[in-house]
Formats: structure tokens, C-alpha cells, sequence
């Protein structure tokens, strides 16, 4: 006799695997949109039906156990399978509809992705976007991302990804300040000024400024009063007048249509072609990301527009 898998049970295979590839409840619940008390206990009640534990549950930590290693590749399989499915159905619907889960560094959804989103929702009223703002690399695949936005390539054989409009490296500073302290006009003459400069969160360290000289491509790292750990406190700084800073065109490009910033060393700029969109091969054919890949590729035409340095 055949036993019927119940919905219950599919439902907690699913938040065990999202839970296993996570390492907690909290962010699996945050990938599937429910609460992490739902999780737990669809986790508990696999458990209790199994009659085995899938984790070792500490305060700080979730693992899992010999018994949940076996079974959770498996329960993996089970997702990405339901996931195609789903796929499936939305691209023989053909209209974008559903939730598209977007990921993005906070600069460019602040910046590029956030300013585009109500005239893309006007256009594809069915659809709904659920926008995730971090810097931590995600895993696209098992956290059920639709589209992630990054500086950089992501290498896994699991995804497409496409190049979005480049973008420039320049300095930027108010007219209050270059008012006061003068214009810089080569690399060299910053150390008589005051400058802003960006820490990486991810390794403490300093960004490098790039300047084109000649043929060839400089860096240096500026002798600043002020770093911080964010672009847009960096941006905000120079903003109120606290010196000289290098930043992505995107990023300014508001600060700069409203006379607030202004380039500094433009013809030291250097070109990057390095924003990549990324979605999982799953969703090749899927109508809303297609939507919104178009929609991406153009905002981010629109901001290299927008502060076109000549």
C-alpha cells in the first residue's frame, strides 16, 4: 500500500532544509516569509514523525546531526525540484506574477534598484518584490533568491549572470568646501586636502582610490580624518562639506543632479565594469525575473546618464 506524503510533512522537509543550509531558524524563516516559530516547529514536528533529531540545538548555534547530514542533501533535492516546479508554472503563465525575491548590496538597492521599483510595479501590478539590502554573500540557490545584485563575479556553476551599464570611480566634494579649500587638480594635490574614505566591512580595510594617469591605472590610499564602514555616511560627509571622497557615479548621481556634489578629478576617473546581476539557471525562463533583468539593466543606464563625466 502506498502512503501518502501529507502537506504538513513536504512542509517540514522544506524548513529543515532551509534551516540546515541557514544554520538557524531566524534565517530560514526570513528565505521562506514565515515566522521562526513556524519553522521550529515544522522542524520539531519532522523530528517527532521520523523519531530521530536533525539537530544539535545550542544558544548559539543549530548543526546538524549524523542523522540530519544523511537527510539533508535529500531534503535539498525535495526543494530545488518544488522550486522548478513553481518555475514551471509561472513561465506558462508568461505575465509576471507572484513574489520576486531580489538580494543587493545596500548601495546599489539604495541607490539604482529602490528609485526604479514603483514605476516597474505600475507596470507589473500581479507582481510582488521582496527586496533584501545587505553586504553579506548570500547563498542564492538555497535561500530561494530570484535576482542578486553584486559588485564583482559570484563564481557558481549554478547561476547566469549578466553585466549591468558600467560605471565610474571619482572624486567628488561640495561646492561649500572646494569654495573654501580650493580644487584639487592632480592625485597628488589631495594631501593638502581633507578627505573621506570607505572601510570594508568585510575586512577592515581601507578602499583604494584608482585614478587613471596616463596609460596606466594608480592607486592609493589617502591620509583621511574621517573613515567609515558605510558609502552612504561616506557620501553624507561630503555631502555637509567634510572634504573630498571617491564613490560610484550611482551612488551621487541624486547629490550631483541637485548641485549638492560636484567631480573633483574627473579626467583621473576610472571606468568599472563590474555590477553583475545573478539568478539561478532555474529561473531562466521565469517571466518576472526577465522583467526585472530589463528593468535593472535600464536604471542603471539612466544613473550612467545621469553623471556622465566628460
Amino acid at each position: 500500500m502506498t502512503e501518502h506524503v501529507g502537506l504538513d510533512r513536504l512542509t517540514g522537509l522544506i524548513a529543515f532544509a532551509r534551516a540546515g543550509s541557514l544554520g538557524s531558524y531566524t534565517a530560514a524563516a526570513r528565505s521562506l516569509s514565515i515566522s521562526p516559530s513556524a519553522v521550529s516547529k515544522s522542524v520539531q514536528r519532522l523530528e517527532q514523525r521520523l523519531g530521530v533529531s536533525l539537530f544539535n540545538r545550542t544558544t548559539r548555534a543549530l548543526t546538524l546531526t549524523a542523522e540530519g547530514r544523511d537527510l539533508h542533501e535529500r531534503a535539498l533535492r525535495l526543494l530545488r525540484e518544488a522550486e522548478e516546479i513553481e518555475q514551471a508554472a509561472m513561465t506558462a503563465r508568461s505575465e509576471p506574477a507572484g513574489t520576486l525575491r531580489v538580494t543587493a548590496s545596500l548601495p546599489i538597492g539604495l541607490h539604482v534598484i529602490a528609485p526604479a521599483l514603483p514605476a516597474f510595479m505600475r507596470l507589473y501590478p500581479k507582481l510582488n518584490v521582496d527586496l533584501r539590502l545587505s553586504d553579506r554573500i548570500v547563498d542564492i540557490v538555497e535561500e530561494g533568491i530570484d535576482v542578486a545584485v553584486r559588485i564583482g563575479d559570484l563564481a557558481d556553476s549554478r547561476l547566469l549572470s549578466s553585466k549591468l551599464a558600467p560605471h565610474r570611480l571619482s572624486c567628488f566634494a561640495s561646492p561649500s568646501y572646494l569654495d573654501a579649500r580650493g580644487t584639487p587638480l592632480h592625485p597628488d594635490d589631495l594631501e593638502g586636502h581633507d578627505t573621506v574614505n570607505l572601510r570594508y566591512q568585510s575586512t577592515g580595510q581601507p578602499f583604494r582610490w584608482p585614478f587613471r594617469i596616463g596609460d596606466r591605472e594608480v592607486e592609493t590610499v589617502p591620509k583621511s580624518s574621517v573613515i567609515a564602514d558605510a558609502s552612504d555616511a561616506v557620501i553624507a560627509m561630503l555631502v555637509a562639506g567634510g572634504g573630498i571622497g571617491i564613490s560610484a557615479s550611482f551612488a551621487v548621481a541624486s547629490h550631483v543632479a541637485r548641485g549638492e556634489l560636484v567631480p573633483v578629478l574627473s579626467k583621473f576617473s576610472v571606468e568599472r565594469n563590474n555590477v553583475t546581476a545573478l539568478w539561478p539557471a532555474s529561473r531562466r525562463s521565469n517571466p518576472a525575473v526577465r522583467a526585472f533583468l530589463a528593468a535593472l539593466q535600464a536604471a542603471f543606464l539612466e544613473k550612467s546618464a545621469e553623471t556622465a563625466i566628460r
